[in-house]
C-alpha cells in the first residue's frame, strides 16, 4: 500500500504560495530526499502529511486516507516524526524522557529502554536532557520517533548539528529502518552524505516541484557533464600529449599535480573514453566521478520550468 499521496497540493498562507501544484508518493521501504532552499515548501509538506495543516488545495493521502478524517486518530501510532529544532523537559534523565513518550503513546516502558540501547545511549540514560549534547539529543528525539514501530518515518533537518561520526551513525540507522520496510521522507537543506542512502530525491524551490526521481534518472534528465581523472607515471606533458592523440578534449584538461589530469566529458561519451583510456598501458589510475547531489539540486532550482520526474 502506498504510504503517502500527494496530487497537485497547493498551500497558501495569505499572500503566500508555500506550495504550488505538489505531486508525490512515498512506498514501504522507501527513503524520499525532499531537498530545497529555506523558505522552499519542505517543512510546510511534512505539516500537511502530518496533518497539522490542511491544503488550500489538492489531495493528501497517508494509509490511504485523510489525515483529516476523524477515524485518522488509529492511525496516528503508525508515523514517527522527528522535528528539526527537538527539544525536552531539561530536568529529565534521557530514560525518564522516553518513558514519558511511550505512555502517551502506549507502548510498553521495555520497548522505549530497548530503544535508547539501540540508539547508543545507555551510558547516559540516567543524566539529564540539559547536560545531552546536539548528537545525543538528535539520537534521543528518534528513539522518540521509533516508539511503537512506525510505518511512516518523517525527519525534518535530522542532520543539522550533528559531527560527521553522528551524522553517519544516523543514516546508519536510517538504512536499518529502511530495509525493515519502514518508508522515510528525510527532509534537508544539507546535501553531503545523503545520496548513498535515498532512493529517489524529491527537489523543491519556491513551493514547486523541480524534479523527482533517483539519482540515475535525474542525472539522465540533468545531462550534465561527468569529471574524468586519471594518472600516471608519464610526466604531464607527455600524458596530455597522449590523450590528444587519443582525441580527448585536452583544452579542459586541469592538472592536479604532476601526474594527474582532469577534465570534463558528456555522458554520451562515457563508453568510447573509457574503451581508449583502457587501452593505455600507461596509466596507473582511472576515476570518473557522476555529477553530485549538490550539482544536480544546483541545476533544477535554477532551472525556470517545473517538474521533470
Amino acid at each position: 500500500m502506498t504510504l503517502i499521496r500527494l496530487h497537485q497540493v497547493q498551500k497558501r498562507f495569505a499572500n503566500v504560495e508555500a506550495l504550488q501544484a505538489l505531486s508525490l508518493t512515498l512506498e514501504p521501504g522507501e527513503v524520499l530526499g525532499l531537498f530545497g532552499h529555506n523558505g522552499a515548501g519542505k517543512t510546510t509538506t511534512m505539516k500537511l502529511i502530518l496533518g497539522l495543516e490542511k491544503p488550500t488545495q489538492g489531495i493528501v493521502e497517508v494509509f490511504g486516507q485523510s489525515p483529516w478524517q476523524r477515524h485518522f486518530s488509529t492511525l496516528r501510532h503508525q508515523i514517527g516524526f522527528l522535528p528539526e529544532s527537538v527539544s525536552f523537559y531539561p530536568q529529565l534523565t534521557g530514560r525518564e524522557v522516553l518513558h514519558y513518550f511511550a505512555r502517551l503513546k502506549k507502548v510498553d516502558t521495555r520497548q522505549a529502554d530497548g530503544l535508547l540501547e539501540r540508539i547508543g545511549l545507555t551510558h547516559a540514560v540516567n543524566r539529564k536532557v540539559k547536560t545531552y549534547s546536539k548528537g545525543m539529543r538528535q539520537r534521543l528525539g528518534l528513539a522518540q520517533a521509533l516508539l511503537s514501530q512506525p510505518k511512516l518515518l518523517l525527519l525534518d533537518e535530522p542532520t543539522v548539528g550533528l559531527d560527521p561520526i553522528a551524522t553517519q551513525e544516523f543514516y546508519g540507522m536510517v538504512d536499518e529502518l529502511r530495509d525493515q520496510g519502514c518508508g522515510v521522507i528525510l527532509c534537508s537543506h544539507v546535501l553531503p552524505g545523503v545520496e548513498k542512502h535515498i532512493n529517489r530525491a524529491a527537489i523543491l524551490g519556491q513551493g514547486r516541484l523541480r524534479a523527482l526521481g533517483s539519482l540515475a534518472e535525474l542525472r539522465a534528465q540533468a545531462n550534465l557533464p561527468m569529471t574524468i581523472r586519471v594518472t600516471s607515471a608519464l610526466a604531464r606533458s607527455t600524458l596530455q600529449q597522449q590523450l590528444a592523440d587519443l582525441e580527448m578534449s585536452t583544452e579542459t584538461m586541469r592538472p592536479i599535480n604532476g601526474h594527474t589530469l582532469e577534465w570534463e566529458s558528456s555522458p554520451g561519451n562515457k563508453m568510447r573514453i573509457l574503451r581508449r583510456l583502457a587501452q593505455q598501458p600507461e596509466l596507473d589510475d582511472i576515476n570518473i566521478q557522476e555529477p553530485s547531489l549538490e550539482s544536480l539540486y544546483r541545476h533544477f532550482v535554477e532551472q525556470p520550468t517545473e517538474v521533470r520526474s
